[in-house]
């Protein structure tokens, strides 16, 4: 029953915390993030992430990105594929160059600096999603191109970080027994794109037909919830991010006559309890072990981290034709981490690379990063005048 009391006192505080941020006109995402900095082991120590708080967390994130899903236009998506592409590929050599070499110009080794790129090379679009939700702005060509960057990214990411444990091991340095090689890897994500197509094309429309005529209450509902979180299972199954399928999914369910029925539905089940968890359970993650020792090699790499996305995947959009707006938007809106460069600085901590000191630093840029996007990405937008012109 601790964890009920637990529940309680995030819902109570993170809808506290988005009234104010509402309020003083910055997104509500910020007030959840700052609860959980507050509230957990950085500041007051009150909310542990433990397993139920995370299972909680993961179907917050898992809902969030099946809401993305569902009002995301699929023919923009496809109009835009190619130009996120470019942002993705983009958005990652630059990180892995500059991040890298600096870090190793600050006194780590080649590994080590390299590791510290592929860390950060990795974007969590879930934060951005949340914002361009808020402010109305998923189903515009910055949207379909930020999303699809995400996915791209994603791919990339678990290549990556493939490659990072092959090379660990070649060092003679164990990073976790019984990984999949990269071309079973690819193998394995191309079955899953395969999948997501027919369940696109002809499996989602027909389970939704399928559940209409169930005698079970709200029966749609759980339908699209089922195929929701087989989605991101299957997704998490093949080394992508759970996210990822919901995301799939969501775009599936929106091809069928019952996406507003469902938004209606779903998205007051996420935003009332799970979603909420999700972005306290970020902030959990925070520590501040370490602080004042690591404190230049923090400052260096948030700035760092937010400037070579934002220049990264805003020359690829710039390459694909935007406008510097445009561009902006697009290299903020992947400026937030997540749990990808969680993953990946655990492993190299695990395999004992990264030592505890080096470790709580990178955890802490990645939430520092994480905390700072979404006001980079409302500032953009409102320069842009996308806001304005939405409502």
């Amino acid at each position: 029953m601790n964890f009920i009391g637990t529940l309680c006192l995030i819902l109570v505080t993170t809808t506290i915390a988005g009234h104010f941020a509402n309020r003083m006109g910055i997104p509500s995402v910020i007030g959840e993030l700052v609860v959980g900095i507050l509230l957990g082991p950085a500041i007051l120590n009150l909310i542990k992430l433990d397993s139920m708080v995370s299972a909680f967390s993961d179907i917050g994130v898992i809902i969030l990105m099946f809401l993305g899903g569902l009002e995301s236009d699929l023919g923009l998506l496809r109009k835009y594929l190619k130009p996120a592409i470019i942002v993705a590929i983009s958005g990652v050599v630059l990180p892995v160059v500059v991040m890298g070499f600096v870090t190793w110009m600050l006194g780590f080794s080649i590994l080590e600096a390299l590791f510290i790129g592929v860390i950060f090379s990795a974007t969590s679009v879930s934060i951005s999603v949340a914002v361009l939700k808020q402010y109305h702005a998923l189903s515009t060509r910055e949207g379909a191109t930020i999303l699809g960057a995400a996915v791209a990214d994603d791919i990339i990411g678990v290549l990556l970080l493939s490659l990072m444990i092959s090379l660990l091991s070649s060092q003679g340095i164990n990073a976790g027994s019984n990984q999949p090689t990269i071309v079973i890897i690819l193998i394995e994500q191309v079955l899953f794109f395969v999948g997501a197509y027919l369940l696109v094309k002809w499996i989602a429309p027909y389970l939704m037909r399928l559940s209409e005529k169930l005698i079970v209450p709200s029966s749609v509902t759980i339908m699209s919830i089922i195929i929701c979180l087989n989605m991101a299972w299957v997704a998490n199954l093949v080394g992508l991010s759970g996210a990822i399928g919901a995301f799939f999914a969501g775009i599936a369910i929106a091809n069928t006559p019952y996406k507003t029925i469902l938004a209606d539905h779903v998205e007051p089940l996420g935003n009332s309890i799970f979603i909420p968890v999700f972005f306290v359970s970020v902030g959990l993650n925070m520590t501040l072990n370490h602080f004042m020792k690591n404190l230049i090699l923090i400052i260096v790499l948030v700035v760092l981290a937010g400037l070579t996305k934002w220049i990264g995947c805003g020359l690829g959009a710039k390459l694909s034709g935007f406008t510097n707006n445009s561009s902006s938007i697009i290299g903020t809106g992947m400026i937030a981490r997540g749990e990808m460069g969680l993953i990946t600085a655990q492993i190299g901590h695990q395999a004992g690379l990264l030592n505890n000191t080096d470790y709580s630093a990178m955890i802490l840029v990645i939430i520092l990063v994480t905390l700072i996007s979404p006001l980079l990405l409302k500032k953009t937008l409102n320069k842009s005048d996308i806001i304005n012109e939405l409502k």
